[in-house]
């Protein structure tokens, strides 16, 4: 195939670049070698022979990246592209309009970096249109110096920068470009400081980033090649691909079909699926709450497309079928039965909270419950439901309860938490030593016991590490096998069937997608109960108080000067959480839009799978307890420094409240176990509901989510920069304090 017109472009663009700094680095590179190697030549690089012109014009030519990133074009975010290329616009006027700044050696160490990094980067480009692939098929050299430079001439060009700036400010040439006085003078210092007072501080996380994409991209570029497809997979798509994308869009498409054809096609009409998703998953609810025959339909249709369009390769044989015909295919494949009782006496049924280093119980676990509802944080019914199991210790006997927990070793599943309270758990988890150490461990030190699949017969095994290692099974390549062994699992008991598996990207669609599987034929053949986290970061049906004082919080913020401020970067910053209210039959809706872009269309599908399972389970008699977990500081989410970052600032945004692990799982286990126990909880499907959706907007402990000003994917950057302000307070009052000590000093009152 050949190139594409928007590539021929860029490939145009970046050579035209790469030429340009190539001239200056060969510029300064002359001038340093005719001058001698030393701080005095630096000085004398910017009046080297055609580099002042050359450096002007390139640099210039860079702000067609920002108007690259704002029509799509390339994938770089607008803020962040804007910040980067504006410093160096800055800093070349202040070279180009301050002799001081330009004759000092500053000023030739930033230019020597810039080229330095911007001719293999821009060449690193035209290999990456060229080839089609930035990570494995470009040529190494130009790769390691794409990723590795940075080391080194970030810091530099940054110092250099920062020098420019400094001697522009204090260069009377400079400061007088406004003409004579006082005014226009402190005008030019004050606009010529305010860069890096604005910059500086984001240098080092700009350099931990690429040390970030540094690392991901060698992990990529000599990973391994995937082994051969199996179990359930992907489609292969037109170009011999298994892309999600085109899946994705099928499956939503059909579901919204099932009440409205334009917006289905919508769905199959859009090109920029990655950063465009949203919008379809909005109008996907809108259709969901005109009516509950409607959302029973738009569910059913979305899960029966996922089950004709997905495949299942056979490890075995290597045949090719659609998951609906395998899960529907009689199989006597099965496994054998691993059991262990733990030791541990059983304790008193209390229900225990860790929290901020203490464990609350009784009535203190009551107060600080009302703390949170007071708050925002969680909504009423989510803390009605934890004070029942406080009031009711008989919802904590779980002596004769059986917890099926597809992905056992979650952080967010109960696993700790049942096996506290005596449970019997069926574990299923990835056949991997270490997971089932940790989960086997756990139970002999319990009251409860484990359940667990085997490779082997029990009886056969010689030794701990021997039942490591014959344990556990793969969702994604057994998925009949495993509900073919729980099918027949301690009949006549009642299970309660919770998914609790989560992986990255495209896979958290088809471990969901497993999971539905085993979940539909276990609530549909068993009458299983089914257990469901869902996440804030999504769009759900909320209650009319929640929507209430989201537009009382937003009046309040949209006062603040900082909120303002951020307004003013982009409209994609802080935006209203509180949508218009949906009609339906029923009465009104209203919703609240949690999704994040950054989390992407994949973990929305995945989520969706599981809202549509739950209302369809529901629908035909199972209990099903489906609710929103808080933003919680797990590994997998905080080992992403911006996330990281995030989570500290978004407390700013009342009445969020970021959660420790184990206390987003002993408060969510107490609603589950509210929702098993009491007859007038939303997952008894007796209660009725005006839509199936509504059963998401009770036993919500969602953080503060939904009562927030702004929605959840519009508060990240404002939370990072809240964060940073909060770390460099004490350094900038100590700058202030010393300054306004020598000040006092030099104006003789000290």
């Amino acid at each position: 195939m050949g190139i594409t017109l928007k590539d021929g472009y860029l490939v145009a663009y970046n050579i035209t670049c790469c030429a340009g700094w190539a001239i200056v680095l060969s510029s300064a590179v002359q001038s340093i070698l005719t001058n001698g190697v030393s701080l005095l030549a630096l000085e004398k690089v910017y009046d080297a022979p055609a580099l002042s012109s050359t450096l002007t014009r390139v640099q210039t030519a860079a702000l067609l990246e920002i108007v690259h990133a704002a029509l799509g074009l390339v994938r770089s975010p607008v803020f962040i592209t804007s910040l980067q290329v504006g410093s160096r616009i800055a800093a070349l006027f202040a070279v180009t309009h301050s002799p001081e700044a330009a004759h000092q050696f500053g000023a030739g160490m930033m230019i020597l970096s810039w080229a330095l990094v911007e001719v293999p980067r821009y060449a690193f480009y035209v290999a990456a249109l060229v080839t089609g692939d930035a990570t494995k098929k470009t040529p190494f050299p130009l790769f390691w110096l794409r990723y590795s430079l940075f080391a080194v001439l970030y810091p530099t060009g940054i110092f250099g920068e920062l020098t420019v700036f400094w001697k522009a400010s204090k260069d009377a040439v400079f400061l007088s470009l406004l003409g004579p006085g006082i005014m226009g003078e402190q005008v030019m210092y004050y606009f010529i400081m305010s860069f890096p007072v604005i910059y500086a501080p984001g240098a080092v996380p700009m350099i931990l980033n690429m040390a970030s994409n540094r690392k991901k991209a060698f992990r990529k570029r000599f990973a391994k090649p995937p082994p051969p497809p199996k179990g359930l997979v992907f489609p292969v798509d037109a170009r011999g691909e298994r892309s999600s994308t085109p899946v994705a869009k099928e499956i939503l498409a059909a579901a919204i079909a099932a009440s409205s054809q334009t917006k289905a096609q919508l769905v199959l009409q859009e090109k920029k699926w990655r950063f465009g998703y949203v919008k379809h998953f909005v109008h996907l609810v809108e259709e969901q709450m005109k009516s509950p025959e409607t959302a029973l339909l738009i569910a059913q249709a979305g899960l029966s497309k996922a089950y004709q369009v997905f495949q299942f390769v056979d490890g075995e044989t290597g045949d090719t079928r659609s998951l609906q015909d395998v899960m529907s295919s009689e199989t006597s494949k099965s496994f054998f039965t691993g059991y262990i009782k733990g030791q541990a006496p059983r304790r008193k049924n209390m229900l225990q909270v860790p929290y901020k280093g203490k464990t609350l119980s009784g009535q203190t676990l009551k107060d600080q419950v009302d703390e949170w509802v007071s708050y925002g944080t969680i909504e009423q019914s989510a803390g009605e439901a934890i004070k029942n199991c406080v009031d009711r210790p008989e919802y904590l006997d779980l002596s004769d309860r059986y917890f099926v927990l597809l992905g056992a070793g979650s952080a967010m599943g109960p696993f700790l938490v049942l096996m506290a309270l005596g449970a019997n758990v069926v574990a299923v988890d990835l056949d991997r030593p270490n997971i089932w150490k940790r989960l086997i461990s756990i139970a002999r030190e319990s009251s409860g016991s484990i359940t667990f699949p085997l490779k082997v017969e029990q009886s056969s095994i010689q030794s701990d590490d021997d039942l490591y290692q014959n344990s556990g099974c793969n969702l994604f390549t057994e998925t009949p096998r495993i509900r073919n062994w729980l099918l027949n699992l301690y009949p006549g008991k009642d299970f309660t069937v919770g998914s609790y598996a989560y992986l990255n990207g495209a896979l958290h669609v088809q471990v969901s997608l497993a999971m539905d599987a085993i979940c539909r034929d276990l609530s549909e053949k068993r009458k299983a109960s089914l257990a469901y986290l869902c996440t804030p970061t999504d769009l759900h049906v909320i209650t009319k108080e929640a929507h209430e004082a989201s537009v009382r919080e937003y009046k309040s913020y949209a006062k603040k000067l900082y909120c303002k401020f951020m307004r003013l970067l982009s409209k994609r910053y802080l935006r209203k959480n509180a949508m218009e209210p949906l009609q339906g039959v029923g009465g009104e809706y209203y919703v609240v839009n949690g999704l994040s872009v950054a989390q992407g269309p994949n973990y929305a599908l995945a989520k969706r799978l599981q809202h549509w399972r739950a209302v369809v389970a529901r629908s035909k008699g199972s209990i099903v307890s489906s609710n929103i977990a808080p933003a919680t500081s797990t590994v997998s989410v905080v080992q992403n420094r911006t996330f990281a970052w995030a989570y500290e600032g978004m407390p700013y945004f009342k009445p969020y409240e970021i959660f420790e692990p184990e206390t987003s799982n002993a408060v969510m286990s107490a609603i589950l176990f509210s929702d098993l126990n009491d007859p007038q909880n939303a997952s008894n499907p007796k209660v009725k509901l005006n839509n199936p959706n509504e059963l998401f907007k009770y036993g919500s402990f969602n953080g503060g989510a939904w009562r927030c000003a702004y929605q959840v994917d519009s508060i990240g950057e404002a939370s990072v920069f809240i964060y940073f302000g909060r770390c460099a307070k004490p350094y900038v009052t100590g700058v202030l304090v010393v300054g306004t000590a020598v000040g006092l000093k030099l104006a003789g009152f000290m």
